[in-house]
């Protein structure tokens, strides 16, 4: 049995307040009131999985995978199909950027950037 358990996943990012209301909106989580200016959480409702943002001066976001550059690591967020298009105008309205379609149908998932340029997808699933 491991002993670890998996704890917060961590984003750092200039401003902690404005990314964690960012996916807070996006989740339909809450920001945690215990949280700082160096230190945010979002918590779901149960207050179980948390998301945490980390304050970094000199932040330079990632860049998306190319030769000379990883992608660090990204989210995947399920979206129901047919909401995708809703689904994608709300985390616009919030503030991201898109960065890749789905290709015309091509592919089930939508690349876009945060505020804090952190790429996370969009994933079509059929529930």
């Amino acid at each position: 049995m491991a002993i670890p358990k998996m704890g917060v996943v961590v984003l750092d990012c200039p401003d902690t307040g404005r990314l964690a209301e960012f996916y807070a909106q996006m989740l339909g989580w809450k920001i945690d009131p215990e949280s700082d200016s160096e230190w945010t959480e979002v918590l779901d409702e149960e207050g179980r999985r948390r998301l945490a943002f980390q304050q970094a001066p000199g932040f330079i976001p990632p860049q998306w995978p190319s030769e000379e550059h990883s992608q660090q690591f990204h989210l995947d967020l399920d979206v129901p199909r047919a909401r995708i298009e809703e689904a994608e105008q709300e985390v616009l309205a919030l503030g991201a950027r898109l960065l890749q379609g789905d290709g015309d149908g091509a592919r089930d998932w939508r690349v876009y950037l945060d505020p804090a340029g952190h790429p996370f997808c969009l994933c079509m699933c059929d529930r």
